[in-house]
């Protein structure tokens, strides 16, 4: 499987801001939720929420519709979990690597002066 490296950067970027994800934290538990009902929720104005709305947005993250007047987000899993499986593979790989070294510091290999010496004859 090909993995879009921007995606997974522009992903990981949105998911930087505490705000965003929870943001996110309060789609996943509403399902549909407007920008004003998500700045009741959170600290932050309505207009700062609709901009970190359109952050996660351009990140794939959440989408849109219009129900009537009123603009609904909800959440898009599927760059979430193509990312979430990229950090799994990148972890599964370090994993690896550090168990290699891991090994060899734990059984280094001989050194040609720790080989028993011949005697002559």
């Amino acid at each position: 499987m090909s993995v879009d490296e921007h995606e997974i950067g522009t992903v990981l970027v949105a998911l930087a801001d505490p705000t965003r994800r929870e943001l996110l934290d309060a789609l996943a538990e509403e399902g549909q939720a407007s920008a004003t009902t998500l700045a009741g929720r959170l600290p932050v104005s309505r207009q700062a929420v609709v901009k970190h709305l359109r952050v996660l947005e351009e990140a794939g993250l959440v989408r849109y519709g219009r129900l009537g007047r009123e603009v609904l987000y909800e959440v898009r899993p599927a760059p979430l979990d193509s990312s979430a499986r990229w950090l799994a593979e990148r972890a599964a790989a370090w994993d690896r690597r550090l168990e290699a070294i891991k090994r060899v510091a734990e059984n280094p290999p001989a050194r040609p002066s720790d080989k028993p010496a011949d005697h002559e004859h």
